[in-house]
């Protein structure tokens, strides 16, 4: 019942992924937007983006590609996968966690320039790190080669 292809379960990690990315780029672009109301003239707005973007590509290097990888070479390996396999159960759980913790930051960043500085520093790099790892979804299709994707 709900067996699917490893394919189909790649195809909804990445989907899964991509959408985190995208969603947390315009969170991240939304806390610019306010803290720019609350101080149009700040050099920080410009260095908030960079930053976030050189840490997300330090986030990429070192942990991103690593997990998306380990995630996909643990599809590959499931003898009957169901739908709802293209991550662990506990991953769902972190994910929930996350967005929850997300969000409150937010909220409670919400007038307070630094904070929403640091908080779109977080989003961007986080935004980066999903978007620019996720290479690792289409550069093999077997999972004998999945080693040989990115050397570490």
């Amino acid at each position: 019942m709900m067996t699917v292809t490893t394919t189909q379960l790649k195809l909804l990690a990445a989907v899964l992924w991509y959408s985190g990315g995208i969603i947390l780029f315009f969170k991240g672009l939304s806390l610019l937007v306010e803290a720019d109301s609350l101080n149009p003239d700040s050099h920080w707005l410009w260095l908030a983006a960079l930053i976030g973007i050189f840490i997300g590509l330090l986030k990429i290097v070192f942990i991103f590609r690593k997990v998306c990888r380990k995630n996909l070479m643990r599809i590959y390996a499931l003898p009957e996968p169901k739908i709802w396999q293209f991550y662990r159960t506990g991953f769902y759980i972190f994910l929930t966690c996350m967005i929850i913790l997300g969000s409150s930051l937010s909220y409670a960043a919400q007038g307070n320039f630094s904070f929403l500085i640091g908080m779109a520093i977080l989003d961007f790099s986080l935004a980066v790190a999903l978007l620019g790892s996720s290479y690792v979804f289409w550069v093999c299709k077997q999972p004998d080669k999945m080693l040989d994707a990115q050397p570490e």
